[in-house]
């Protein structure tokens, strides 16, 4: 504990090389004293930083320095911090620029909350970014900022998004739910090689009264008996498409009919 005390000291004063073999000292009550060493500049903390077995109280402490924090590069480098406390990363959250945003979402260690966080900020910038940004997080961003480009139905970003390959079948039924959902995404949606096979998604287009009848009419064989009759219930699709269901159970049923009688002769 006497020899941390005098390297405690020594860490409050240090300069060059001194300073710098500090960095990756072990104990906790050190690099404490290090912040408080007038010559521990940005690039060194954010080397310090950079350590992935900090403790959590040095990143605790640098998060309640709000000297430290004018920094942007330290800001990063304290978010990106596998074990940065989560109050702290998500005070930073709103000053992270956008790609840092989205790389932050994609990383796979970060704990699904301030995933989800990360990912309301740049869903929440949509509406100012330019085109090209927009196309490019299109191609690579993460599931719901692509959602919300889906829904968003901008001619030139749509097909990108849809293609997506962190899209999920969530999102996309997200945005067929959306009443402000561009007509032009859910035609996109069931015309795209992917989505429209896939069946809760098909379901999701029967419901929407955008979705092309011809292509819904397409579907209707391949949905259950029982989501056909739920469908034609009243108030869930239009009259002329729960005519087209009706019609298709009542098929059904003959069809079923129809294979008992020839199986008992």
């Amino acid at each position: 504990m006497a020899e941390f005390e005098k390297e405690s000291r020594l860490a409050r004063t240090a300069t060059g090389e001194a300073l710098n073999a500090l960095l990756y000292h072990p104990a906790c009550q050190v690099l404490l004293a290090l912040l408080e060493n007038p010559a521990f500049d940005e690039p060194k903390l954010c080397l310090l930083l950079s350590r992935k077995d900090l403790p959590p109280e040095i990143l605790e402490a640098v998060g309640q320095r709000k000297q430290l924090l004018k920094s942007y590069a330290v800001k990063r480098a304290l978010l990106f911090h596998p074990r940065a406390p989560r109050l702290i990363a998500l005070r930073l959250l709103k000053d992270i620029y956008l790609m840092d945003l989205v790389q932050f979402s994609l990383s796979s260690w970060v704990a699904p909350e301030l995933k989800r966080h990360a990912e309301d900020q740049v869903v929440a910038r949509l509406p100012q970014l330019p085109l090209g940004q927009k196309i490019a997080l299109a191609r690579r961003g993460p599931t719901r900022v692509a959602g919300a480009l889906v829904a968003e139905g901008h001619p030139k970003v749509l097909a990108v998004a849809l293609n997506n390959p962190f899209l999920t079948e969530s999102q996309v039924l997200k945005a067929l739910a959306r009443e402000k959902t561009q007509l032009r995404a859910v035609q996109a949606i069931a015309a795209h090689p992917k989505w429209s096979q896939t069946y809760n998604v098909r379901l999701a287009l029967v419901r929407n009264s955008s979705a092309p009848l011809a292509t819904v009419l397409a579907f209707l064989p391949h949905l259950t008996v029982s989501d056909l009759r739920e469908l034609a219930a009243p108030g869930i699709v239009p009259e002329n498409l729960r005519n087209y269901l009706h019609a298709e159970v009542l098929r059904r049923m003959r069809a079923s009919k129809a294979a008992l009688n020839k199986d008992s002769t």
